[in-house]
């Protein structure tokens, strides 16, 4: 009686514990497989000492990395058996904690053994020797643990189903960032070099060709990281989000960066040797080496990654745009506040041994390089842009929102700033400095974000009333588009992805069969001849997607110009 009484168990018990499971044990897991790689690289790396004793005095050091290897070792090898054992069930390798932890061990191992190799070569170079051992070991034992985890990650039959794409966008990532910054570090002392030796400066330390090796290590293993995850691993035909964000982030964003930097402090040295002799032509080449390399690496990065982004979806082609517009506008807006700055010094009294026209040059370097490139990108005088709004992506609006919103932000702040410095002088006449002298700074940057707030509302005034209105009764876009077709799929691709800007997946139907659909009754299934077989593709999607309200959607484009379109549930 007591038992026909019990609750029966909730129907996603199970799944809970399931996730529960899951968790604990890959997260145990990768925290053992950290602890004996630990141990075991700290013993190989004593094992490699040459000339020196194993336990080298170090008597706790070496007691740590036994205990780290024998008793973690053992543990994360049983645990992993188990755990690899399981994998064949679809419910344990379609597990997201699977992917999680070979993700995250993929990627550290990878960091680490890099770091640790180039770190053991970068000694090499120097021609020191002492201490490369343990540098040599964490190469080497974290390299295992690296291939090991690749091997699981494109296992046919136990790979992880889910978060498969993090190890290579992961390590396109990390290949592109100590490729590029080793490439700017090889180049620079290169410059740094040829500088010196036309102004007849002495560098003083090491020779400067032992610093330009061991950045060019650093540039080859990073770019040869970022060709094997980027062609070989297939990172530049991934298309999901993941993938688009990092193109978008790393290699736009990040190299659209160093590239302005590059060329607007290039810019400012030549205007400096030009009208600002202040101080000695030695000092004044100083960051020649670093803005030249900046400017050459940056702007190729840059344009490689921009190319590849015009390829992708609507989203991805605007926000690479926006974010070089939001870079561009930054420095443009850096160089209005620096100029302002300045002016307001030439009309007040400076400090000793202070000079105007360097902040001055400064500005209109900064002004220079953004002002342009914010045009050229942003395109303000581009006629029907604000008809053409309601096929654009709703990034160009977040994106008006935003700038506006930081520039308030920013022009309250030094609106406070500016008043802080009045009532102070009001208040303690005794201080030095004149009003002008006190509030130059914080004015010019108000200027120049009032500015920028300004002509971004104005923007957004005038294109929110070109916003379509929603269909009736849809709550939410369609986000996601699961397209199957029977001949080439990329027209049907490239009109699904420009008119709803949603991820369009493409599914290949398997051997010649012609595909069933039963597609909408309408003119485009009427066969014969007549103008309705000639209407473009985008035309019969947007007319098939009209009354769709869900998130995902299956698109069948059969032969014969049938189409059918279903809504799939969340």
């Amino acid at each position: 009686m007591t038992a026909a009484l019990a609750p029966a168990p909730g129907p996603g018990a199970g799944t809970v514990q399931r996730t529960v499971r899951h968790l604990v044990v890959y997260t145990l897991l990768f925290v053992l497989v950290c602890i004996a790689a630990s141990g075991a690289a700290a013993l190989v790396g004593r094992l490699f000492g040459i000339g020196s004793e194993f336990v080298a005095g170090d008597v706790a050091g070496l007691a740590q990395g036994f205990a780290f290897f024998l008793i973690g070792g053992p543990l994360a090898a049983v645990l992993w058996w188990s755990v690899w054992r399981r994998l064949a069930e679809p419910a344990e390798r379609s597990s997201l904690a699977w992917g999680l932890y070979v993700a995250a061990m993929y990627v550290v191992s990878m960091i680490i053994s890099t770091t640790s190799l180039l770190a053991t070569l970068s000694e090499l170079i120097a021609g020191r020797t002492a201490g490369w051992g343990m540098t040599i070991g964490g190469a080497l034992v974290w390299g295992t643990v690296w291939f090991g985890h690749r091997w699981m990650w494109r296992h046919a039959g136990k790979g992880p189903l889910r978060l498969a794409q993090v190890p290579t966008v992961a390590g396109t990532v990390y290949g592109l960032v100590i490729g590029t910054g080793g490439s700017v570090t090889a180049l620079a002392a290169l410059f740094d070099s040829a500088v010196d030796s036309l102004t007849g400066t002495t560098a003083v330390g090491k020779p400067w060709w032992v610093f330009a090796l061991q950045a060019l290590a650093w540039a080859v293993a990073g770019i040869l990281l970022w060709q094997w995850h980027w062609i070989h691993e297939g990172g530049k035909r991934l298309r999901s989000r993941l993938a688009d964000v990092a193109l978008v982030v790393a290699g736009v964003l990040g190299a659209s960066v160093l590239a302005v930097t590059g060329w607007g402090t290039l810019l400012f040295i030549i205007l400096r040797l030009a009208f600002d002799r202040s101080e000695p032509v030695g000092d004044l080449l100083e960051p020649l080496g670093f803005a030249v390399a900046a400017a050459a690496v940056g702007t190729v990065v840059w344009l490689y990654h921009s190319s590849v982004a015009t390829g992708r979806a609507e989203a991805t082609r605007e926000g690479a745009r926006l974010v070089v517009c939001g870079v561009a506008l930054a420095a443009a807006a850096t160089g209005i506040g620096v100029v302002v700055n300045s002016l307001l010094a030439l009309a007040g009294t400076t400090l000793a041994g202070t000079d105007p026209r360097t902040l001055l040059l400064g500005g209109i370097s900064a002004l220079v390089v953004g002002g342009p490139l914010w045009w050229r990108s942003w395109q303000p005088g581009k006629p029907g842009r604000a008809a053409a709004a309601p096929a654009e992506p709703a990034g160009r609006r977040v994106y008006l929102i935003t700038v506006f919103g930081v520039s308030a932000v920013v022009a309250l702040v030094t609106l406070l700033v500016i008043g802080y410095r009045v009532f102070e002088l009001l208040l303690d006449g005794t201080t030095p400095g004149s009003l002008v002298d006190r509030i130059r700074a914080p004015f010019g940057l108000l200027a120049a974000t009032g500015l920028v707030a300004g002509y971004h509302f104005s923007a957004w005034r005038h294109e929110r009333p070109a916003v379509p209105a929603r269909a009736p009764g849809r709550s939410r876009p369609i986000g996601h588009i699961v397209l199957v077709a029977a001949g080439d799929p990329e027209p049907w691709r490239r009109a699904a992805e420009e008119m709803t800007g949603a991820r369009v997946t493409v599914w290949t139907r398997a051997g010649s069969q012609q595909l069933p659909v039963a597609g909408r009754e309408g003119p485009e299934q009427a066969g014969g001849e007549g103008p309705e077989q000639e209407e473009s593709e985008a035309a019969r999607l947007e007319r098939a997607l009209v009354d769709i309200l869900a998130e995902r959607v299956l698109v069948i484009a059969g032969p014969d110009s049938r189409l059918e379109v279903i809504a799939l549930a969340d």
